[in-house]
C-alpha cells in the first residue's frame, strides 16, 4: 500500500492544510436578503459620499475616514449578530453603526459637531459610541479597540452568556504590540472573539508588503492557536459564510476566531489624503471589477429579482433619507460650552 503524502509545508513549516484560502465560490442567498444587504450596503455608500461632501463644504472638522468599497465586511458580518453581541472598530466607523441600525440623522449629527448627535456632538467621526445598539466604538487610537473588544469577551465568558465580541481593526494596526498581546489572552482563556482584519491594502499610504513580512494576515493568529481564514471581502455573501462559521464557534465556547477580509478602500485613509501611492487605474479595476454593491445588484438583475426601475427607486429613496439627515444635522445646535464638563472623571 502505498504511504499517504505528507501534508505539503507552507514557509514557517505549517501544513497547508490548515490554511483556508480566500473563498472563490459564492453562498447561496434568499431573495429577501440579497435585497436587505444591497439596500444597506448602498446606504452605507450614499452616506459616506454626503459626508465626504460635508467635509468639503467646511461642515465637518477633524478628521473624517471613509469606508466607500469596504461596505461588504460589516454587512456580511453584522447579518450573523444577535442582540447582546458588541462590535467595536476604529476611526473609520460611520458604517458599522449604520450596520447597527442607528440612525443616520444623530451619527450626521455627530460629525457635524452638534448636540443632537450621538456622542452629544463631543466624538466627532472618529469617536462614536452606543452601549444601547451594543457599538463600543470608533476609537482613534490605532490597535487600541483590539484588546478591549477581548475584555468585553472575557465579560460574557464570566458572566456565563453565548454572546460574542467582534472587533474590527486594519491591516495597519495588525502590528501594534496589543493585538498580539489579545490574542494570546483570547485564546489561553477561549474567549468568544471574532478578530476581524480589515485588509484594504494601505495602512494609511503604506502598501501591505512594505509594513508587513507577512502579508498573509489571516497567518497572523498561529503563533497564537488561533485559527485564520482568509475571505473575500469584496462578496457580502462570502463574508457571511465565513462570519458564520467563525461566530458559531465563539458561541460554542470553542475560543476565538480570526478573518482576514481582503478588501479595498476607493477613498484616500482620510479626506485630507489624496492617495498618492497608487494608480488611477488601480482603483478604476477595483471598483469596475468587484466593487461590492455592484456584485449584488447584478444578481438582482440577472435573477430578475427586482428590475432597473426598482433598485433606481431604493436608490432615490435611501437618498432622500440621506439628505433629510444633512439637513437635521444642520439645523441642529452645537453644544452648550457647559458640555466641556460633562462625561469627564475628576480625581478627588
Amino acid at each position: 500500500m502505498a504511504k499517504k503524502p505528507a501534508p505539503r509545508k507552507t514557509k514557517g513549516g505549517k501544513p497547508a492544510a490548515r490554511r483556508k484560502a480566500v473563498k472563490k465560490t459564492t453562498p447561496e442567498a434568499s431573495n429577501e436578503e440579497l435585497i436587505t444587504y444591497y439596500k444597506d450596503m448602498l446606504m452605507m455608500r450614499r452616506f459616506e459620499e454626503k459626508a465626504g461632501q460635508m467635509y468639503g463644504m467646511g461642515l465637518i472638522g477633524g478628521f473624517c475616514h471613509l469606508y466607500i468599497g469596504q461596505e461588504a465586511v460589516v454587512t456580511g458580518i453584522q447579518a450573523c449578530l444577535k442582540k447582546g453581541d458588541s462590535i467595536l472598530t476604529s476611526y473609520r466607523d460611520h458604517a458599522h453603526m449604520l450596520a447597527c441600525k442607528i440612525d443616520p440623522k444623530i451619527i450626521l449629527a455627530e460629525l457635524t459637531g452638534r448636540e443632537t448627535g450621538i456622542s452629544k456632538g463631543k466624538g466627532g467621526s472618529m469617536h462614536m459610541f452606543s452601549v444601547e445598539h451594543g457599538f463600543y466604538g470608533g476609537h482613534g487610537i490605532v490597535g487600541a479597540q483590539v484588546p478591549i473588544g477581548a475584555g468585553l469577551a472575557f465579560a460574557n465568558k464570566y458572566r456565563k452568556n453565548d454572546n460574542v465580541s467582534v472587533v474590527y481593526f486594519g491591516d495597519g494596526a495588525v502590528n501594534q504590540g496589543q493585538v498580539y498581546e489579545s490574542f494570546n489572552m483570547a485564546k489561553l482563556w477561549s474567549l468568544p472573539v471574532v478578530f476581524i482584519i480589515e485588509n484594504n491594502q494601505y495602512a494609511m499610504g503604506t502598501a501591505l508588503a512594505r509594513a508587513s513580512s507577512e502579508v498573509e494576515l489571516c497567518r497572523r493568529g498561529d503563533s497564537f492557536k488561533i485559527d485564520g481564514e482568509a475571505v473575500d471581502g469584496m462578496d457580502v455573501l462570502a463574508v457571511r459564510e465565513a462570519a458564520e462559521r467563525a461566530v458559531a464557534r465563539c458561541r460554542a465556547g470553542d475560543g476565538p476566531a480570526l478573518l482576514e477580509m481582503k478588501t479595498y478602500r476607493y477613498r484616500g485613509h482620510s479626506m485630507s489624503d489624496p492617495a498618492k501611492y497608487r494608480s488611477k487605474e488601480e482603483v478604476s479595476k477595483m471598483r469596475a471589477e468587484f466593487d461590492p454593491i455592484d456584485q449584488i445588484k447584478n444578481r438582482l438583475l440577472d435573477a430578475k429579482i427586482m428590475s432597473e426601475d426598482d433598485l433606481k427607486k431604493i436608490d432615490k429613496d435611501i437618498k432622500a433619507k440621506i439628505s433629510e439627515a444633512a439637513e437635521f444635522a444642520q439645523n441642529s445646535a452645537e453644544p452648550d460650552p457647559s458640555e466641556l464638563y460633562t462625561d469627564i472623571l475628576v480625581a478627588e
